[in-house]
């Protein structure tokens, strides 16, 4: 019989074989719950604010440059206003259509409305805090919208643009995303997307191009439209969404790791490509590379690789950002003359074309063993991902143009759609927001006005002023 000494010596003995041969890691495993990781959250935080850097300086000095100097204003707050609006949008009821339980495939549930139970844990077995995700898919969305703004630029209203940008959110932007990324059906096919190829490219382009048609060409579009008034604020701008892009595509990995370092790599060297590639048409079709030629291409190649950056190698990457340039080009240079249609910056030959393109190429690049999560395409043996390519474009286009031809026809029941000829031609900054961004004096007596705030009480007096 053991003495009671050695049954305790017996006893730990065995839980110690026990443990070498059973490690308690093992049980935990079946029973961990994701948790917060410090490095994926920072990651994110940082991704969330580069992407709010694409909106200001980004977006509003590429479009602003671009337009004429009396209407730099209004395409600012064209885009501002995106901006705040489907924000709110999302927290109300955006986030929920989206991500919220799935229902029929079709629509996201309620779940999330108005971020109820949205908070400091991580959603399903992503590292980071929802309400952080919850952020941003928010400036997605946003940005998606804000697109759509250079193509009807110079000629809409912007009570209209304020109506459009929330019912446009709401039901063409919402129920898409959740079709690709919210476990809708279009995720079930099998379609790749990294980072808004079909969801934020294409349905921007197409709803672009619908938008233009809708609306109608400006006065004197082809021949006597007014010419960029800042290449400098368009290269800035530029630069500024070159430097955004990597928070937009490398956030959307949703953590800091290998595949992060990847994305960055894809994205930058299929900008690099894209601004060759374009600069070299023009040397040999004008013998001058230009500036907006050249900073074009960057854009261009961007856009291409934004599906297909988490899934191809750096290689395939730059093939897919100069290959998109030839088509864009095209795009903006022969089928707008073409089919004359008004796009004032080129959002459907840039972000609808190269949004094709780039989704297409997704399903011949994507590499397996780049990322797990996604498939092969058809150079590495399996055809049915450009299938599946194939049909997420097709979709995405039909759903763009139809929802974008609705949401206007709607909103024209109840207002006018565009400004009107006095207002055009005095131009928007002025006609609807009352400003000049830049109050210059004539040779001679000038005469300044500083603004008046009546809203506080502060009354303003006219200053006649003789030039030095």
């Amino acid at each position: 019989m053991l003495s009671k000494s050695r049954f305790v010596l017996f006893c730990f003995s065995l839980l110690s074989m026990l443990c070498l041969v059973f490690p308690l890691g093992a049980f935990a495993a079946d029973t961990a719950v994701p948790q917060i990781d410090t490095g994926d959250t920072a990651w994110l935080l940082v991704s969330t604010a580069i992407v709010l850097f694409m909106f200001v300086p980004g977006l509003a000095l590429f479009y602003g440059g671009m337009v004429s100097r009396k209407n730099i204003l209004s395409i600012l707050m064209l885009n501002m206003s995106s901006l705040v609006v489907v924000s709110i949008v999302w927290v109300l009821w955006g986030h929920t259509l989206t991500f919220g339980t799935d229902l029929f495939g079709i629509i996201g549930g309620m779940d999330y409305l108005g971020f109820a139970g949205i908070g400091q844990e991580p959603l399903g077995t992503l590292t980071i805090p929802h309400v952080l995700f919850a952020v941003f898919q928010a400036l997605f969305a946003a940005i998606t919208v804000a697109l759509i703004a250079g193509a009807v630029a110079e000629r809409i209203r912007f009570s209209v643009w304020i109506l459009f940008s929330a019912a446009w959110a709401t039901f063409v932007y919402a129920p898409m995303a959740h079709w690709v990324w919210g476990g809708g059906w279009l995720s079930k096919l099998g379609g790749l997307d990294f980072a808004g190829g079909t969801v934020v490219h294409i349905l921007a382009g197409v709803g672009a191009l619908t938008a233009v048609i809708v609306l109608g060409p400006r006065k004197g579009f082809p021949g006597r439209t007014l010419p960029p008034h800042n290449l400098v604020f368009f290269f800035i701008g530029a630069m500024s969404l070159w430097f955004g892009w990597m928070g937009f595509n490398g956030g959307s990995v949703l953590a800091a790791g290998g595949l992060t370092g990847l994305v960055f790599a894809t994205t930058h060297a299929a900008a690099c490509s894209g601004a060759i590639a374009w600069a070299a048409i023009e040397w040999l079709i004008h013998k001058k590379p230009t500036l907006v030629g050249t900073v074009t291409g960057i854009i261009a190649g961007l856009i291409a690789i934004t599906p297909a950056a988490g899934y191809v190698s750096v290689l395939s990457s730059i093939l897919i950002g100069g290959s998109a340039s030839f088509v864009c080009y095209w795009g903006v240079n022969i089928l707008k003359t073409k089919f004359k249609y008004d796009d004032t910056l080129d959002v459907f030959g840039l972000h609808g074309i190269g949004g094709i393109w780039g989704a297409l190429l997704t399903g011949i690049f994507a590499d397996i063993r780049i990322n797990p999560a996604g498939n092969n395409g058809l150079l590495h043996g399996n055809p049915n991902q450009l299938l599946a390519q194939v049909l997420d474009v097709a979709i995405a286009v039909g759903w763009a143009a139809a929802g974008t031809f609705v949401v206007l026809k709607i909103i024209a029941l109840f207002t006018p759609l565009r400004v009107s000829s006095e207002e055009e031609s005095l131009g928007l900054d002025l006609s609807f927001h009352g400003e000049q961004a830049y109050n210059e004096q004539e040779s001679g007596t000038s005469e300044m006005r500083p603004p008046s705030f009546p809203a506080l009480g502060i009354e303003t007096t006219k200053v006649t002023q003789s030039a030095p």
